[in-house]
């Protein structure tokens, strides 16, 4: 079977992670055993672009469960978990093409690999794969029915290509759906981002001032993380609603320029490039650590701070340090690239188990129609977003309140007042 891994003999550690992780994703559990009986992916091409994690692994059994012909590839070059990889080409017999640390080349070039399958549907994390096929590929792109997006970043590049008339096949903005950016942007994001700073720095949060730059979801989340452990932090943003409700969340917020000062971490979440760059490394404080954990690693100047910097070396793993030439000393985590999936395993499973729900119902929501739909970036249907909530709590043991009958008709109805 053709693949491109680190090494197949660490599958049995990455077996038993993803067993670890499955435990913990019950909802995608339920719909694995359905599309098992069901198989109504049977048939289709799918190719996959996506974070090689545990989590990730469980969603691909499913769609493989459900009858899918799937390929993966990394969406990300530090993101990979080589025994996870290597678990899915031993145990599952699914091609993976994704080595942890690959090269940009590289990285390319499995993208490729995965547009070989002829996907008839794509999933996609940053739209990498979807780019790829409408600027290098585009012979396939008659084959492709629909796909699937995952991320902020991504969607924003799909709704360019579709305002632009560039796109070429629909796609569901699973970013969108309240059961994925309510909990994995807000809560994954969070705890994952703080848990790959820790390991690759091993610095006291506590009494620090932690600066987060963007207040969308994910940025929500690791001001809200990184006050839980002590750290003071302050927001930078270019929304000003944004801005007022960080502000009423009471937290301090500043512009860039001036939080570049009194900085001790910095984490960049907005989905834009060059939020920090030449001015602000020059000003921040010997022994600032800065890193990122929007998608792509264009969100800190890192060719800026290489012209101001004399030397650089790799003072821990995923931590370089660059020195100036008047001494001081910046240390930037995971060259830039997502901290949380570089230096940590990303996002916990439980959160995953609902973003993931959102994927698989998606894919099988466009194979199950009769025709494509027009080519558009939709939002993922309600029905599906509800009940993947409704699913959630169950398999908590949660118990909700359900409108009476004169309950509903008030809320529909206009004759009634004080």
């Amino acid at each position: 079977m053709e693949s491109d891994i680190r090494d197949v003999k660490l599958a049995k550690g990455g077996k038993l992670r993803i067993e670890w992780a499955r435990q913990s994703m019950p909802v995608l559990e339920r719909i694995k055993a359905r599309f098992s009986k069901e198989k109504p992916l049977r048939g289709t091409r799918l190719g996959a672009c996506l974070h090689v994690t545990t989590e990730t692994a469980a969603l691909i059994q499913t769609l493989k469960a459900g009858g899918a012909t799937v390929r993966l590839c990394a969406s990300n070059p530090l993101s990979t978990q080589d025994d996870v990889a290597a678990s899915l080409v031993k145990h599952d017999r699914i091609p993976v093409f994704a080595i942890k640390g690959e090269n940009n080349k590289t990285y390319y070039n499995h993208i490729d690999a995965v547009i070989d399958l002829k996907p008839m549907y794509t999933m996609d994390d940053g739209a990498d794969l979807v780019s790829t096929l409408h600027s290098k590929r585009k012979k396939l792109l008659n084959v492709v029915l629909g796909g699937t997006e995952e991320t902020t970043t991504g969607i924003i590049r799909l709704r360019s290509m579709a305002a632009n008339g560039v796109l070429k096949y629909p796609i569901i903005a699973v970013n969108d759906a309240n059961t994925k950016h309510l909990f994995d942007n807000r809560y994954g994001t969070g705890q994952s981002t703080i848990d790959g700073i820790v390991r690759a720095t091993n610095r006291l949060l506590a009494g620090s001032r932690f600066v987060v730059c963007g207040y969308g979801w994910c940025g929500r989340g690791v001001a809200m993380r990184a006050r839980g452990m002590g750290a003071n932090v302050i927001v930078t943003e270019v929304d000003p609603l944004r801005a007022l409700e960080a502000i009423m969340d009471g937290y301090s917020v500043m512009p860039i320029k001036e939080a570049a000062k009194i900085g001790d971490i910095f984490c960049t979440l907005t989905g834009d490039l060059n939020v920090i760059r030449k001015p602000h490394f020059k000003v921040m404080k010997d022994g600032a650590i800065v890193c990122n954990s929007g998608h792509f690693n264009v969100e800190i100047d890192l060719p800026g701070l290489e012209t101001l910097a004399k030397s650089k070396r790799q003072i821990r793993p995923f931590t370089m340090e660059y020195v100036l030439e008047n001494g001081k000393k910046i240390n930037v985590l995971a060259d830039g690239r997502l901290i949380n999936l570089a230096a940590a395993e990303g996002h916990p499973s439980s959160v995953m188990d609902m973003s993931f729900a959102n994927q698989a119902l998606s894919i099988e929501y466009m194979a199950k129609r009769d025709k494509a739909l027009p080519v558009e970036v939709y939002p993922v249907p309600a029905m599906i977003d509800k009940m993947i909530a409704r699913e959630k709590l169950a398999t908590m043991n949660i118990l909700i309140d359900t409108l009476t009958r004169e309950q509903k008709k008030y809320l529909t109805s206009w004759e009634m007042g004080t």
